[in-house]
């Protein structure tokens, strides 16, 4: 398997370090609000790493983070405190904000089919684990003190910038038009490990410390979370492309000094999800989240088939349109596998099975690619292999892709035609109803429909009627 390494900037063949086992470490969320689909696109993109992997042999263990513990957004003290952000708008207090939104989180994974990592660790289990790798880190000399906060010293590294070949007067990290510089730092590289000192004295998480009551910096939870739970030596680190700097970088500068040898091995980096208008976020823009795309009538499985269409590599261009477009290409899809469920009776061509599925572990091989991997699952669609064969394909196939094809498929065989008059009435009156804004009658009707064994939901491409 060829996989592009965002640290050597080329595609290598991806050997773990210790034989079968891999180690896999995940940036997760902020749980301050709920993920935007740009958010998600990354961590389905991991899945299907994930996925493979496992699909290929391996003995994968996957690690994520879960940030709770307010943290600035820059390394300078500026920007928002997310959490306590997330708190004030709620009138909650943080560890209530944390709660619901890492549980909204892994509701839209598991609507996505996004696996959960083996291990999923909150940052505020883990401070004494901070504090521990900090102190080693001040003891050998990469650390120290200054205006109350901990700072790692970048000056005492060889090379920090491992990403790109930046210069330090080209970079100021935390410094913007109009932010006051930190002036405790010695080199405008350096970040906090451990804030005492902050603008922000209504921070409602603070802890014990050596050096006085305060709360991690920004980037010490996933080195000390990883370390803790996948040991010294890290097989594939994951994230999205602008967590590379200088989050990633500054996790390889504190690890490795607390270490003293080298630490994860391949940079999984997965680009931007865009609109018209630029990148997503929920600051700018219609906030975009799976309940949304349900609300408007999308699968949020047709939402994981659109990011599959791109390579992860490539930024994609979110709009209605496209998801539109996707969404009527799921729906043909599974409407060619539909016939194939019914046909039950004959033998796997072992000979057409294994040279269709090279086909697609193939595309995988190289560096991802689910784009050429849907086109191989067309391929086996357009195949001469008999339907028992293509149905064995598309099982294992979607063990990766994770799209519900199969379930799906004969959901989509429950045609007008058998659904009984009756029902489509009532979805004729529901659908009228809905129109002229008469809800109570609709939600009426549509509990009709249920006890008359059907489902209905309205989607953008009308309504559509599947059997309980």
């Amino acid at each position: 398997m060829q996989l592009y390494n965002s640290l050597s900037h080329k595609k290598e063949e991806f050997v773990p370090r210790f034989g079968n086992r891999v180690s896999m470490y995940t940036c997760g969320p902020t749980v301050y609000h709920y993920a935007h689909i740009g958010n998600l696109r990354s961590y389905i993109m991991e899945d299907v790493l994930e996925k493979y992997l496992r699909f290929i042999g391996y003995d994968v263990k996957r690690v994520m983070n879960i940030t709770d513990v307010g943290h600035l957004t820059s390394d300078g003290d500026t920007g928002d405190d997310k959490m306590l952000k997330g708190a004030k708008r709620e009138h909650k207090t943080v560890m209530e904000i944390a709660e619901f939104y890492t549980g909204a989180f892994f509701e839209d994974c598991r609507k996505l089919n996004i696996k959960t990592p083996d291990a999923v660790v909150p940052a505020t289990s883990c401070i004494d684990e901070f504090i521990r790798v900090i102190s080693s880190l001040l003891e050998k000399g990469f650390a120290y003190q200054a205006g109350g906060n901990i700072y790692f010293d970048t000056s005492k590294l060889d090379k920090y910038y491992v990403f790109n070949d930046f210069k330090e007067e080209d970079l100021a990290v935390g410094v913007r038009d109009g932010v006051e510089n930190d002036e405790n730092k010695r080199n405008k590289a350096d970040f906090v490990l451990w804030f005492t000192r902050s603008k922000f004295d209504d921070q409602e998480l603070k802890w014990d410390s050596p050096w006085g009551v305060g709360y991690p910096g920004w980037h010490i939870e996933c080195s000390c979370i990883s370390m803790q739970n996948l040991g010294e030596y890290l097989d594939i680190h994951c994230g999205g492309i602008d967590n590379a700097f200088p989050h990633h970088t500054n996790e390889i500068a504190q690890s490795e000094a607390y270490l003293g040898h080298e630490w994860c091995n391949y940079w999984f980096h997965v680009h931007h999800l865009n609109t018209n208008s630029g990148k997503m976020s929920k600051s700018s823009g219609e906030f975009l989240t799976v309940s949304l795309l349900e609300e408007k009538g999308y699968l949020p499985v047709v939402y994981r088939f659109f990011c599959l269409l791109s390579h992860y590599r490539k930024s994609l261009v979110f709009s209605w349109e496209n998801l539109d477009n996707a969404a009527g290409a799921y729906s043909k899809l599974t409407a060619k596998i539909a016939p194939l469920t019914k046909e039950t009776a004959g033998e796997i061509d072992r000979d057409e099975y294994n040279r269709l599925m090279n086909v697609f572990k193939d595309a995988l091989d190289s560096d991802l690619n689910t784009s050429l991997a849907i086109t191989a699952l067309y391929d086996v669609l357009k195949s001469d292999a008999n339907a028992v064969t293509k149905l064995a394909l598309i099982k294992e196939f979607d063990r990766v892709l994770g799209l519900d094809l199969i379930e799906n498929a004969e959901k989509s065989d429950n045609t007008e035609e058998s659904v009984p008059q009756e029902v489509l009435e009532l979805a004729e009156e529901r659908k009228a109803a809905r129109k002229d804004k008469n809800f109570a009658l609709a939600d009426e009707l549509r509990d009709k429909i249920a006890s008359l064994g059907y489902e209905v939901r309205e989607t953008r491409q009308g309504t559509v009627l599947t059997k309980k």
